[in-house]
């Protein structure tokens, strides 16, 4: 009896190190915190951050060793090759019952292992965090004897895991709209997203060419929504400057209206435009900012690592991304621009449109580390540019082909295909 009460003992703590696992993995492979909060005990478990994720670790690692102190002891009369044959097998058991397979389920279905196991890393994290406490302090003073210094960017992300964890049980017991939830995580994930991933692509740039006649360039300024518009020659790639429209009127005025009035005719435009600004593809968000802040300007244009222009980008593109849409009298609103479900549960996106806005408007999790938008995350899935008509199914989504024009995947429809836990 004695035995069987070690063995059930055995059993539990290995449970409990698998059950850890995977709460472990599941917190890390949340999206700072912007999944769905489906319990108290999830939300209170996030805003923990680093501190409970560490308390979380040392609860497996003791669980763990309990489990195979346990076999060890079982085991203390056994000699030579059996004793080793003995450990090797208890060793490779705990690993793949106690840390592989649990590991990979909670990466998989992160939002749904929390959901299910929420409260129990809770009761974990909050019984070891003192311990956890105590050995960051040790952490800190043995680095500290050998002179070492702290990594900030560990400590950054770690205080901003904590915050988005704080803004998630927040939203989750009521006291934060989402609106408000979305405004603070996109500030936070700012400088973990490169110009790239928001840019205006090439293909949807206006552009003046610097030979058109001046009365079609004064035509085209006006009709145009946007307030800057890039001057090239010859070729797109080109670029010789950059055109706002209040000196273009400025010009205008000196001509038409000036002391020795020139006429239209005598409009240069590259004597009105301004040094292009260009900036690399990989800078991130956060520094872009900054960088706009700075200068005094709002407006770059990308470029990639062959200095190849890739698009532009705007101070108002960057604070979209907090605040959401912008949208004033000039610019130019799709009548379906929205989100718009038939009756067969299907929405009609445009292809174009970012993977990240469909999330933050949904509150999917659609992934975008391989894609920007959704019609790259299909041909991404895919392997092939899709026809029309064409069916995939993959995230949990059912993802219909509508429209194609060229090679571009204009229109898509989405529809979930998994009811989530």
């Amino acid at each position: 009896m004695h035995n069987l009460w070690i063995y059930a003992l055995i059993l539990v703590t290995l449970a409990t190190a698998a059950l850890l696992t995977a709460v472990i993995a599941a917190v890390q492979n949340l999206p700072h915190g912007r999944a769905s909060v489906h319990s108290t005990a999830m939300a209170k478990l996030i805003a923990r951050g680093e501190m409970g994720l560490m308390a979380l670790r040392l609860a497996h690692s003791l669980t763990a060793l309990a489990a195979l102190s346990g076999l060890l002891w079982q085991a203390r009369d056994w000699t030579g090759f059996d004793f080793a044959w003995l450990t090797f097998t208890a060793g490779i058991a705990l690993a793949l019952l106690g840390r592989i397979i649990p590991s990979a389920i909670g990466t998989a279905i992160a939002e749904c292992t929390l959901a299910r196991l929420g409260l129990f890393g809770l009761i974990a994290a909050w019984i070891f965090t003192p311990l956890a406490a105590l050995m960051q302090m040790l952490k800190q003073a043995a680095l500290r004897g050998f002179g070492l210094t702290f990594d900030l960017a560990e400590q950054h992300d770690a205080l901003r895991d904590d915050i988005a964890g704080a803004i998630a049980l927040g939203h989750s017991g009521g006291a934060m709209q989402k609106e408000d939830r979305d405004r603070l995580l996109g500030a936070l994930d700012l400088s973990d997203r490169a110009v790239e991933e928001i840019m205006r692509h090439r293909r949807q740039i206006e552009m003046i060419n610097a030979d058109d006649p001046p009365g079609e360039i004064v035509s085209q300024m006006l009709a145009s929504p946007h307030s800057r518009l890039p001057v090239y020659r010859d070729e797109t790639e080109n670029i010789l400057g950059v055109v706002h429209t209040k000196d273009l009127l400025r010009e205008l005025d000196r001509l038409l209206r000036g002391d020795a009035p020139e006429g239209l005719e005598s409009l240069d435009i590259l004597k009105v435009a301004k040094k292009p600004y260009f900036i690399p593809n990989t800078t991130n968000l956060d520094e872009q900012m900054r960088e706009f802040l700075k200068r005094r300007t709002h407006f770059a244009l990308v470029v990639d690592e062959y200095g190849a222009l890739q698009g532009l980008i705007t101070l108002e593109d960057i604070l979209e991304e907090i605040v959401g849409d912008i949208t004033d009298e000039f610019d130019v609103v799709a009548r379906d621009s929205g989100l718009k479900r038939d009756g067969n549960g299907d929405y009609l996106i445009d292809g174009a449109m970012t993977i990240r806005d469909l999330n933050r408007a949904t509150d999917w999790q659609l992934p975008d580390a391989e894609a920007n938008t959704i019609a790259g995350l299909v041909i991404h899935e895919a392997q092939m540019i899709p026809s029309e008509g064409q069916v995939f199914h993959f995230h949990g989504f059912r993802i219909e082909v509508a429209q194609r024009r060229e090679n571009r995947l204009t229109k898509l429809k989405l529809r979930p295909v998994t009811e989530r836990v």
